[in-house]
C-alpha cells in the first residue's frame, strides 16, 4: 500500500498540495469497523487531525443522504474536511488535491472498499480503482484513476 501512495502523491506532484498539517477530518463510521480506522491512520500519516465518531448503519445512512451523497457513491465511512464529503477509501493525496482545487461540488468518492485503496489491503491485492467528484446535483464524474503500484 505504500508504494501506491507514493504513485499517487507522484500523480499530484505537479499540484501546489494544500499542506494537510493539522487540517481537521470528521469521520462517521460503522461500529467496530477495521478498515476504516486504517484508512484514519492513513489520514493521520499524511498530517490530518482526525475525529472519529462510530455509529449504526442507519445513523450514517441518513448522514450521507443528508451530506448528498448517493447510493451508488457509497462505501463504508464517511469523512467531512473543509466543507467536502470525503466517501470510503480515498488516497490522502487526492484530498489535498481536492482542497487545493476546490471545485464547487460534494466532494469525493472510492465507492465501494476497492481491494489496495488506503485501508483496504496490501500492493499484492491492489486493483485498479477510480475515485470520483461528486457534483452538488448528484452526478459523478472520475476525478482521479488510481493505479496500483506493481514495480
Amino acid at each position: 500500500m505504500k508504494s501506491q501512495v507514493l504513485a499517487i502523491l507522484a500523480l499530484v506532484a505537479s499540484t501546489s498540495l494544500a499542506g494537510a498539517a493539522g487540517q481537521k477530518v470528521d469521520v462517521i463510521l460503522n461500529e467496530g469497523c477495521m478498515c476504516c480506522h486504517e484508512w484514519i491512520s492513513h489520514m493521520q500519516a499524511a498530517g490530518y487531525a482526525v475525529a472519529a465518531t462510530e455509529l449504526d448503519y442507519d445513523a450514517i445512512t441518513a448522514r450521507k443522504t443528508e451530506i448528498g451523497i448517493p447510493e451508488d457513491a457509497a462505501s463504508c465511512h464517511t469523512a467531512m474536511v473543509e466543507g467536502y464529503a470525503i466517501e470510503g477509501h480515498v488516497p490522502a493525496a487526492l484530498v489535498d488535491r481536492l482542497l487545493t482545487e476546490k471545485p464547487d461540488a460534494v466532494g469525493l468518492a472510492a465507492p465501494g472498499m476497492p481491494l489496495g485503496s488506503p485501508g483496504m489491503g496490501s500492493d499484492a491485492d491492489a486493483e485498479p480503482f477510480d475515485v470520483l467528484l461528486i457534483g452538488k446535483d448528484g452526478s459523478t464524474r472520475v476525478f482521479a484513476t488510481v493505479e496500483p503500484d506493481r514495480g
